[in-house]
């Protein structure tokens, strides 16, 4: 190999380097800028509203941004029991909940379980696509500790549930309480909380048939756990 080859391939390498460093910049402005702003949208709200414009140009979004005060603590607690029984004490990533879901997961031969963190859901719902791809998953990882670094506690969970999707076109706690109780997210009870915590993991199935034995039944260990839940 010659020398001017490997001095090409050495600058080929930087190049590549300072647009990876370039690229994750781009995301930590973002994660710095709504620490103080809230996301109008994120890409996956895009991405969902996209596809059912496909069916319909006309379609619209439901959203509507609520500060976390304005929100249900029922809600909280319950999100919290529901997606990740430890988010005010880890770091971004459940490591004992990951080995559970894999284990979970190798018994039944399949996909049946996630190990996921709240924090780790936002991060990519706010900017990534639902490609489960190696390279998703370690850029979900890295904003996700930007995330962390980044925000307390309580403006993550702020932004996850008012940015989560929770049926057809329909985002965040407020939109999900007008869709399904005719309420505000600040009025929710502790049982309609639990059953629209139920519904996060496939809210666009769940919703055809909020009622069903399953959801019923995961409501109420839902709201068995709730009093042990600790929000920010």
């Amino acid at each position: 190999m010659t020398r001017a080859l490997i001095h090409r391939l050495k600058q080929g390498l930087a190049l590549a380097l300072l647009a990876l460093l370039l690229w994750q910049g781009w995301y930590l402005g973002w994660v710095v800028w709504w620490k103080f702003v809230d996301p109008g949208s994120t890409a996956f709200m895009r991405q969902r509203l996209v596809e059912l414009r496909e069916k319909n140009p006309q379609v619209e979004l439901k959203h509507f941004w609520v500060p976390y005060a304005r929100i249900s603590n029922h809600l909280k607690r319950a999100v919290v029991a529901a997606e990740d029984d430890r988010f005010v004490d880890h770091e971004g990533f459940d490591w004992e909940g990951m080995q559970k879901a894999l284990e979970k997961n190798q018994k039944k031969g399949r996909v049946v379980a996630g190990g996921s963190t709240i924090s780790q859901q936002l991060a990519k719902n706010l900017f990534l696509s639902g490609a489960k791809t190696p390279w998703r998953k370690a850029q979900e990882a890295v904003i996700t500790v930007m995330i962390e670094a980044c925000w307390d506690k309580r403006r993550i969970l702020e932004v996850y549930l008012n940015s989560v999707e929770w049926g057809e076109g329909v985002f965040g706690a407020e939109a999900a309480a007008r869709r399904y109780y005719r309420s505000s997210a600040a009025h929710l009870g502790a049982e309609q909380a639990a059953r629209l915590a139920v519904m996060l993991p496939a809210p666009r199935r769940f919703e055809k048939n909020p009622y069903s034995a399953y959801v019923n039944g995961r409501t109420q260990l839902i709201l068995g756990r709730m009093a042990g839940s600790e929000v920010p």
